[in-house]
């Protein structure tokens, strides 16, 4: 039988028919049976092959579950047959420009992705629905920079203000997701998918009390459970948007859940989860740690990353939360760091063979600021030609010996 001869019309399940959670599926899969009744859904066959992304999208409309029969790879066309098998290739990523040059496009990019984030937020607050394009765009735009410099938007996402943590915290996910997708070799659009999740996952907490979303002391239970609403709320908000792909309204469901079924509103385990909603899970959890919030001060990222390996398995798919550790690295772009030297330095660039050693501006001494900010690539201590006095000694929370991030961003990059 060929692969045009299943797409006609109904073919009779196989023996080898297993049920599995729609974010399993893949193109090339023979969908048998759905855990509803066909003729309640829009599919005029029973039974038919997923020949793309759209329809995974379209049986995620109707169904939580569906009975698949083993794939015959004559049923797909060759070009997906890799696909089909759950190889598809991935897709390698160099810098296009240099961090230094891409900076100034980058505040541009984060500046207007802010100021977008604030106001969709603001429209859900005042009883509207999420502006589908607006906030597709503003994906783009950041998958766009992330894909001509790694480094230069994360250091923008860098950039903290308390009064404004849930807007930043949605797009500083949108930010660190995408760069965690190039890391893994995500193709573009999938990178504008991950984007999309990270950018709106948060969004059920406009319709959380005030009081109870900036409580500086701990939450009562009943509190508590008024706070974890907020993911069943994020889906029925995004679920009323139109243009909203059904993987965003699963990751706001969904990116609280635990891979030992401990996380909420559901309890799922780790075979219920999405892929997208296991990476936001490991995103959201590390901004929020490395950001001062109401009720906890940060960590700086080293703190974070070994929380996150601590806890792989348990709260956080293991393999992703590995990788996720690569991605980061040691000292991510915007981290602020004290040198063996006892000066004070801000992490500028990555170096992909020496994690340890990026490249750095050095901006103050512990006790007065320097005459002029001055780049240091840290890789010329592997050289011998800078003294090892330079290395990095710890990574440090931002407003250390009085260095906010925020305020070299707005100055620009004057360097010596």
């Amino acid at each position: 039988m060929d692969f045009n001869e299943v797409r006609r019309g109904y073919v009779k399940s196989s023996e080898k028919t297993i049920k599995i959670h729609i974010s399993e599926l893949k193109i090339g899969m023979f969908v048998s049976k759905l855990d509803r009744p066909w003729l309640e859904t829009p599919f005029l066959m029973q039974g038919f092959v997923i020949e793309s992304l759209d329809d995974i999208d379209a049986i995620a409309e109707y169904s939580q579950h569906v009975w698949i029969d083993a794939v015959r790879e004559e049923w797909v066309p060759p070009e997906q047959r890799a696909v089909a098998r759950g190889q598809s290739k991935k897709v390698s990523y160099i810098n296009k420009v240099d961090t230094k040059a891409e900076h100034s496009a980058a505040l541009q990019t984060y500046r207007e992705a802010r100021r977008i984030t604030r106001t969709l937020l603001d429209d859900l607050r005042l009883g509207g629905v999420i502006n589908s394009e607006q906030a597709k765009e503003t994906v783009k735009d950041c998958v766009h920079s992330i894909l001509r410099n790694s480094d230069a938007l994360l250091w923008m996402s860098k950039i903290r203000s308390q009064d404004e943590y849930t807007a930043e915290h949605c797009l500083n996910v949108c930010i660190l997701a995408i760069a965690f997708g190039r890391h893994l070799g995500m193709s573009e659009a999938d990178l504008e998918k991950l984007g999309l999740c990270g950018l709106l996952h948060d969004v059920g907490k406009m319709k959380i009390d005030p009081e109870v979303l900036n409580k500086p002391s701990s939450l009562t239970e009943k509190e508590f459970s008024i706070m974890k609403a907020h993911s069943i709320h994020g889906r029925n908000l995004l679920m009323a948007s139109p243009g909203i792909p059904n993987s965003t309204i699963d990751v706001a469901y969904s990116h609280h859940e635990k891979m030992d079924g401990t996380g909420y509103p559901r309890g799922l385990k780790s075979s219920g989860i999405s892929e997208l909603a296991k990476m936001i899970a490991i995103v959201d959890a590390y901004d929020a740690m490395t950001a001062d919030r109401c009720y906890s001060p940060s960590i700086p990222s080293t703190e974070a990353l070994k929380i996150i390996f601590k806890d792989r398995g348990t709260h956080f798919d293991d393999r992703l939360a590995l990788e996720f550790i690569k991605s980061v690295g040691l000292y991510p772009p915007g981290t602020l760091v004290e040198l063996v030297n006892g000066l004070v330095a801000i992490v500028f660039e990555t170096n992909s063979k020496f994690r340890h050693l990026p490249k750095i501006i050095v901006v103050k001494n512990q006790d007065k600021p320097l005459a002029k900010n001055v780049l240091v690539d840290l890789a010329d201590v592997e050289k011998q030609t800078l003294e090892k006095a330079f290395l990095i000694k710890r990574a440090l929370k931002d407003g250390t010996f009085g260095v906010f991030i925020k305020d070299y961003r707005e100055q620009g990059l004057a360097l010596g």
